[in-house]
């Protein structure tokens, strides 16, 4: 019982600094964080500031923070709840904070090397762009999601999955409507757009899997 009570504290500390991130994001930008709410959907957000996108894009970094806590925060769920004889222990969930966040930044950077080098930047800043609009949307999303597991209902595999899917979902979309506006581009190089997948998109996720699963054996 203590230990639940320490759990949902620590968890409820950093819920609270995505809120923070979320509403700094909101009052610092106003207009585009109206425009951002409603990207599910909606090209417009996707329209207007495609154009404005810098190296280092504030807005952007405050949503990835808060998408960083919020996938933390569930990835770590998940795993308690379905290994409840497991204990919540802090340094691990820093390490899996500091391990979606360095994955997320090598990925951003190496995409935009790519684009450097062979010399298609615009194209790979739009597609970034658009990417890391709707994967901050679905941390947006999560946020009362995570709210919900935590307060509301007790969390189980089907909940977990639920919401899997529900990010799932949101990031198909992203996906295919990045597709739709650069698909000439992808199909007169489908070959490199498969391996681009399979380097930067899937195996990724793999290898952070794995070194979580070995970690906890």
């Amino acid at each position: 019982m203590i230990s639940e009570i320490i759990t949902y504290e620590w968890f409820t500390i950093f819920m609270v600094l995505g809120l923070v991130f979320i509403c700094l994001a909101k009052v610092l930008f106003t207009n585009r964080f109206m425009d951002f709410i409603r990207v599910f959907g909606n090209s417009r957000y996707l329209k207007i500031y495609t154009k404005d996108q810098k190296f280092i894009d504030i807005f952007d970094g405050l949503l990835f923070f808060n998408l960083v806590i919020s996938l933390s925060i569930f990835g770590y769920l998940s795993f308690l709840t379905i290994q409840p004889d497991q204990s919540f222990e802090l340094d691990v969930f820093l390490k899996i904070i500091l391990g979606i966040s360095t994955l997320g930044i090598i990925k951003i950077l190496i995409e935009r090397l790519i684009g450097s080098l062979f010399e298609i930047d615009k194209i790979i800043e739009s597609y970034l762009f658009q990417k890391t609009s709707y994967k901050n949307f679905s941390g947006f999303v999560l946020l009362p999601l995570n709210a919900l597991l935590l307060y509301t209902i007790n969390p189980s595999k089907i909940s977990i999955l639920i919401v899997i899917l529900v990010m799932i979902l949101i990031n198909l979309i992203g996906f295919i409507t990045s597709f739709k506006i650069h698909q000439k581009a992808v199909l007169n190089n489908i070959f490199y757009f498969i391996l681009y997948l399979c380097a930067l998109e899937i195996g990724p996720y793999l290898i952070l899997y794995k070194i979580i699963v070995e970690y906890k054996a």
